[in-house]
């Protein structure tokens, strides 16, 4: 029986899920962003996070904790350099798991996993808004109407009830 078993052991045995977490959590930090099934997203969060809390204070011994989770140099620098800089001043939950839907070929829930910070989309203070567009019916506001200003269909209603 499994009670209070809270390690999710993602159907590997010890050694393979250690170097798939490593592996994945080195592309994360490189690559700020990558695709995995929801199971194996929620794990690798619960991985990397205290390695990014780690990453805030550089030092000898941090680095060397870092890159023996990791085993990755160019990850580890990375980390310390980027990484390390924008999270400085957030104070936990330095991932996004978005989910995207099913995988086709065995229907397993995929999502993305990606740092927080990195995401341009989601900060939104970045990019300028776009102006919003109404597309809706209604009354339209009228702006300063000038005496000059001719509208042809009233003009027409007003002919045709003239004439008649």
């Amino acid at each position: 029986m499994r009670h209070g078993d809270k390690l999710n052991n993602l159907g590997r045995k010890t050694a393979h899920r250690k170097a798939m977490l490593a592996n994945m959590a080195s592309s994360l930090i490189l690559h700020k962003r990558i695709s995995t099934t929801v199971a194996k997203a929620k794990a690798l969060r619960i991985y990397v996070e205290p390695l990014l809390t780690k990453s805030k204070t550089d030092s000898t011994h941090s680095r060397r904790t870092v890159f023996a989770y990791l085993g990755n140099k160019e990850a580890v620098d990375t980390l310390f350099k980027e990484v390390s800089t924008k999270i400085a001043d957030r104070p936990g939950g330095y991932t996004r798991i978005l989910k995207t839907g099913a995988r086709l070929g065995d229907n397993a829930d995929m999502c993305f996993i990606e740092l927080v910070d990195y995401n341009e989309n989601m900060m939104g203070g970045k990019a300028p808004a776009k102006a919003k567009s109404a597309r809706r019916g209604g009354k339209k506001k009228s702006t300063n109407i000038d005496a000059t200003t001719v509208d042809p269909i009233a003009d027409a209603n007003d002919d045709a009830a003239k004439s008649e």
